[in-house]
């Protein structure tokens, strides 16, 4: 974070002043800043501290960070970079062309999903395409940076190493009575469920009115539990504007649509149909033979469901396949680093995510979110609930519920 010139040194002890502002008393970032030094062996001592007199005031905090040597000071620093402290007298971030492709530097920063800034030419600039797990990359013109995947380096690229120059502002608290404000833990099966699914219809809406899409990540739960036409209402009506899913939701989804099944169960009558179990695959072979989804619409054998609504709405859809995939259909992506990609297109101008009964694709979109992206997840399973937040998607809220009860409600909220 800092040169060894800007380094104290007395009683054996090695020390440096950071500084921390914003709101840091009632989003607790302050107390988990002084509980990070003292975890990680340091010491520390508030030189200043200036408190907001109203709640929408800033504050500001000027430590004195002490450890054994250098070397534990430097790791102390670089781990309070993450929750918002940055050094009194910064210098430019430190940058390393990258030498093979495919791989960082040594000694690369690596990215959080909270906005982050990095200091070229004297200059705090905010880096573009905030993700967790990457690097970040300069331009050569020292004007831009932005967010950079590992499999996307190139030799010759910029790119910035150490945490010198390096500063994130972490997201606040929200302080509305809203969903985001109304829970008191991530994870929540006992709090009102009227008022939560009211907290979902209000964030949809305001992220809408905003002008940012509403991204609906889904697993084949949502057929299996009769929940089809309700998503294709909220498709109708203009709520969703990008769907993430695999080949299961695509798939169960159309062969409800063609033999009123899903995995060959009827979802009328809740029993399964003899020979139903081909039904899933009659089902994609005959889109296959089609030329795909938008072909079947098109020539009118696909009359109903969420994929034709998608189609009818012009939705963007990504389906991301995985190994057990059967055909799969047409449309799905069976290049993990491919749907990555078109992944990381489709969440520009996501304000607002709503993630379905779908454990992998629900934590893989959570990789690729901003922390300022509202996101709700929906499982009868809280730990889908409880991954989400351990791999760093912190701004989650959890509903754990049956998919059906949650959706009926929402579109009644809604409408």
């Amino acid at each position: 974070m800092a040169s060894d010139e800007r380094r104290t040194s007395t009683d054996d002890l090695v020390g440096e002043d950071v500084e921390v502002r914003g709101h840091i008393i009632d989003s607790l970032l302050l107390p988990k800043i002084l509980d990070r030094i003292l975890q990680m062996g340091g010491s520390f001592e508030i030189r200043e501290c200036t408190i907001g007199a109203r709640r929408i005031d800033p504050s500001y905090a000027r430590i004195t960070i002490k450890a054994a040597n250098t070397e534990k000071l430097e790791e102390i620093l670089g781990d309070l970079v993450e929750h918002g402290a940055s050094a009194v007298n910064p210098e430019d971030a430190r940058v390393v062309l990258a030498d093979i492709p495919g791989a960082f530097p040594d000694d690369f920063y690596s990215t959080t999903n909270q906005r982050t800034q990095v200091r070229l030419g004297g200059r705090w600039i905010d880096v573009a395409d905030q993700e967790m797990d990457c690097g970040i990359a300069v331009d050569p013109s020292g004007e831009t940076a932005r967010c950079v995947a590992m499999t996307d380096v190139t030799p010759g690229l910029p790119i910035v190493v150490g945490h010198d120059g390096v500063r994130v502002v972490p997201a606040e608290r929200p302080r509305g009575a809203n969903l985001f404000g109304f829970m008191g833990s991530n994870v929540s099966s006992e709090k009102p469920k009227a008022i939560s699914f009211q907290g979902v219809a209000d964030s949809i809406r305001e992220t809408r009115a905003e002008g940012k899409k509403v991204l609906l990540v889904g697993g084949p739960a949502i057929v299996h539990t009769g929940s089809s036409g309700h998503v294709a209402q909220l498709i109708r009506d203009g709520w969703i504007q990008t769907l993430f899913a695999g080949n299961a939701l695509a798939t169960h989804d159309i062969e409800q649509a063609f033999y009123g099944t899903s995995l060959g169960v009827s979802i009328s009558k809740g029993e399964a149909l003899e020979h139903g179990h081909e039904h899933h695959l009659r089902t994609i072979n005959t889109i296959r033979r089609l030329g795909g989804i938008n072909k079947a619409v098109e020539l009118g054998v696909l009359k109903s469901g969420i994929m034709f609504e998608c189609v009818k709405a012009g939705v963007e859809v990504v389906l991301a396949g995985s190994i057990r995939d059967d055909g799969p259909l047409p449309e799905v992506i069976t290049n993990t680093l491919q749907a990555q990609a078109r992944m990381r297109e489709a969440i520009q101008g996501v304000g607002f995510a709503l993630l379905i009964a779908t454990a992998l694709h629900s934590i893989a979109t959570g990789n690729l979110l901003p922390a300022w992206v509202k996101v709700v997840c929906v499982d009868i399973n809280p730990a889908t609930v409880t991954k989400l937040s351990d791999r760093g998607t912190f701004q989650t809220i959890g509903l754990v519920t049956d998919v059906e009860p949650f959706f009926r409600s929402l579109v009644a909220e809604l409408a």
